[in-house]
């Protein structure tokens, strides 16, 4: 972990220290009181909450010292400006002191768990960092960077948005000498109006890279395929059906104990095994080949580190509950992603009940793309229960589909849907648990493994 002076930090934000202070060091930092470590720097947020109102509180849990607009006191203090924006200063200065390979990621769907995939193919051959969990906005990131070791020679850093400018800032900040864009989806259309705009914002990872900078870019995209000729820096694409991008899956075979494909480029051809169910990742796969070649590791470690993969909790997370199969797969959900979690429950053999919540920040999409998943529903489980006043449009899409009535059940109660889950489910079955984060579907789920049977 990072050993940071007060005085390295206030050089590289532009902020001020008292003298006697300036050798205070520092390990990581956070803006929430409540979950600060000791010895961290505590960053007084200006927000809903003046974060200036909880230093004393911070130091009493053993802050090192405070990033603030203002001192009210005696205590180790760097005073600067805006908080936010110091924060993030002082990630990216730590980031160019550390002088590793920096990796930035983003898309639509699956960022997280390609940025999993980059780390474990990275890490079999170089001390690697990540952003963990959901870190990746203009606070957790720059925090996730400060929490990492200094002598980390490959840093995987995941880049979201909502809106406009934030993956700017964020590649502004960590310079990555690679981008990664998996995809461009529906995610965040209620903010930035269409697909075009998505891709816009996405592309704002450029932003930041250095001249010899490369972007790597999934081909099946029509989006990202439609700007080939039109990116800031040079570029490389990697695909499945694409023939054309420098890297191709082929002979994707699913198994009930992973997939397995071939990977072919200039320099020849390998197979991959990746232990998870769903076509879907096979993408998300390649990023990883596709990043591992750019560093050099070799094939017999590009293939290990995928054969060894292990998913972030929440993201198909399979098991067995009372001779029922479970795939908890809650962490998010949009359109694509929804589609692609249905499409492993179908494959399942046993009844398939599809347990689905809301779709969000899909703006005025939001009817006609609940109703259409509605439609998937109904191709590929012969249960629906769906929770949130958007779900309605799920409820009808699934009828459409042509799934009886019976079958379709829609609640605005997370406890109701809990329970008639309890009465309708039976050893064999197995049931899909998804919806956006805001949903929080591992609820339900947690009831629904709670209430007696």
């Amino acid at each position: 972990m990072a050993q940071i002076t007060l005085q390295q930090a206030a050089l590289w934000c532009g902020g001020q220290v008292a003298e006697k202070y300036k050798n205070v060091v520092f390990d990581g930092a956070h803006y929430d009181s409540r979950k600060l470590q000791k010895g961290q720097l505590f960053v007084a947020l200006v927000a809903a909450r003046d974060g200036h109102d909880f230093i004393p509180s911070a130091m009493e849990k053993g802050a090192a010292a405070v990033l603030c607009n203002r001192v009210e006191g005696d205590y180790p203090a760097i005073v600067v400006a805006d908080t936010r924006i110091a924060l993030g200063q002082i990630a990216a200065g730590y980031l160019k002191q550390m002088g590793g390979k920096v990796i930035g990621v983003t898309g639509s769907v699956g960022k997280s768990t390609t940025k999993e995939m980059i780390a474990s193919v990275a890490a079999t051959t170089y001390k690697v960092s990540k952003t963990p969990a959901n870190h990746n906005n203009d606070l957790g990131l720059p925090a996730a960077v400060l929490a990492m070791d200094a002598d980390t020679r490959v840093v995987v850093l995941e880049m979201g948005m909502s809106h406009f400018g934030e993956i700017e800032y964020l590649s502004r900040l960590a310079n990555p000498q690679l981008g990664v864009i998996i995809n461009v989806g529906t995610m965040h259309i209620e903010n930035l109006g269409s697909r075009e705009g998505i891709l816009q914002a996405k592309l704002e990872i450029a932003k930041g890279m250095p001249q010899d900078g490369k972007l790597l870019l999934y081909g099946d995209n029509d989006l990202l395929w439609s700007v080939r000729e039109q990116l800031p820096v040079q570029s490389s694409y990697f695909g499945v059906s694409n023939e054309k991008c420098a890297l191709q899956a082929c002979n994707v075979q699913e198994t009930e104990n992973g997939i397995h494909f071939d990977v072919r480029y200039a320099g020849g051809a390998f197979a991959v095994y990746l232990p998870l169910e769903g076509a879907h990742y096979v993408s998300d796969a390649m990023a990883a080949v596709s990043v591992g070649l750019e560093l050099g590791i070799s094939v017999e470690n590009i293939q290990k580190g995928l054969a060894d993969f292990q998913n972030m909790e929440g993201r198909q997370e399979i098991f067995d509950y009372q001779g029922i199969t479970v795939i908890k797969d809650c962490y998010n959900a949009g359109p694509e992603s929804m589609a692609a979690a249905l499409q492993v429950l179908k494959n399942r053999s046993g009844r398939k009940i599809a347990v689905l919540g809301d779709m969000l920040e899909l703006g005025a999409h939001s009817h006609q793309a609940h109703f259409e998943t509605g439609k998937i529903v109904a191709k590929c489980a012969d249960v629906l229960l769906c929770y949130g006043p958007a779900c309605a449009a799920m409820a009808e899409g699934a009828l459409e589909g042509g799934m009886q009535t019976q079958w379709v059940h829609h609640f605005t109660d997370r406890s109701m849907l809990a329970e008639t889950l309890q009465k309708l489910s039976m050893p064999g079955d197995v049931l899909l648990f998804k919806g956006s984060r805001g949903m929080k579907m591992e609820l339900a789920l947690e009831q629904f493994m709670t209430k007696e049977r």
